[in-house]
């Protein structure tokens, strides 16, 4: 086990296969300082290169799976020169472009499937971090919580924008980020933000069953799926079309399609191969 006083890492499933961060300043709900940011980009590091791993679960304890940017650590938000001489925006963009905007990149470049299990509010930039991830799975008392321009004039980051109007829509998306309304983990489920709203005492629990499940997927599915759906997004039907037709070129015939069909031709689930270094 990794551990720090902001984030651990354990190892789960039958062979160990599935890695499980919680994020563990619960007393603060989990705010997104320095320290945590480093470690839980060390930790995903060490997730991308043990090839033993087939899947990851992120999730923390306490009542709030992350409550955004650490406040309390910006300079008492005065917005005037830092003793460095940069602007308090200047300092905080930079944050972002070194830390931050990287880590929710290592979710999303991550070569297996990401689960997020938000335990409590994902407020802020919490949001951008909850939903990086593959499979987000809410609990039920948790909620989604965008308060940056109602509250402090700023726009959502850490990719929430993107994310949030790629699943609901610009209309919801922009009441989300207007309003600064709560968004329940039911409704959210409802409106597709979310795969799933579980109850809370099952949530860690149903979380580790859906790793296990995306465990078992052929090794680069993830990729695939992400890359496909990210051209889809940016292609007409047409290109899509031939993208799909392309890939297919490469991986029918490839290993884990040959294991597939023998699988069903033997009635019996596929066995596939795990992930290989480099």
């Amino acid at each position: 086990m990794n551990s720090s006083p902001a984030v651990r890492m354990e190892r789960h499933g039958n062979n160990g296969e599935i890695a499980l961060i919680v994020l563990q300043d619960s007393a603060r709900m989990n705010p997104l300082g320095r320290p945590l940011q480093l470690r839980l980009r060390e930790l995903l590091a060490e997730v991308r290169e043990d090839t033993t791993l087939r899947a990851l679960v992120l999730t923390a304890e306490g009542r709030g799976f992350c409550v955004g940017a650490d406040l309390s650590s910006m300079g008492g938000a005065q917005g005037g020169a830092q003793a460095d001489g940069r602007t308090l925006g200047a300092q905080t963009a930079d944050n972002m472009h070194q830390l931050s905007n990287r880590l929710i990149l290592d979710l999303q470049q991550l070569p297996v499937p990401v689960v997020c299990a938000i335990n409590g509010a994902a407020a802020g930039a919490g949001v951008g971090l909850a939903l990086a991830g593959d499979v987000a799975l809410a609990a039920r008392s948790a909620y989604f919580y965008l308060p940056f321009l109602p509250r402090l004039g700023i726009v959502p980051d850490l990719g929430t924008t993107w994310f949030i109007e790629r699943r609901l829509g610009r209309a919801r998306a922009l009441g989300l980020s207007l309003l600064g309304d709560r968004l329940g983990a039911q409704q959210a489920a409802d409106w597709g933000l979310v795969w799933a709203c579980v109850d809370d005492e099952a949530l860690r629990e149903q979380a580790l069953a859906t790793a296990a499940r995306l465990a078992r997927l052929p090794a680069g599915a993830v990729l695939e799926a992400r890359r496909a759906l990210d051209h889809a997004a940016a292609s007409t039907l047409e290109q899509q079309l031939h993208y799909e037709a392309e890939r297919q070129r490469e991986l029918v015939g490839a290993p884990a399609f040959m294991e597939g069909v023998k699988a069903f031709m033997q009635k019996r689930e596929p066995v596939f191969a795990p992930r290989q270094p480099g």
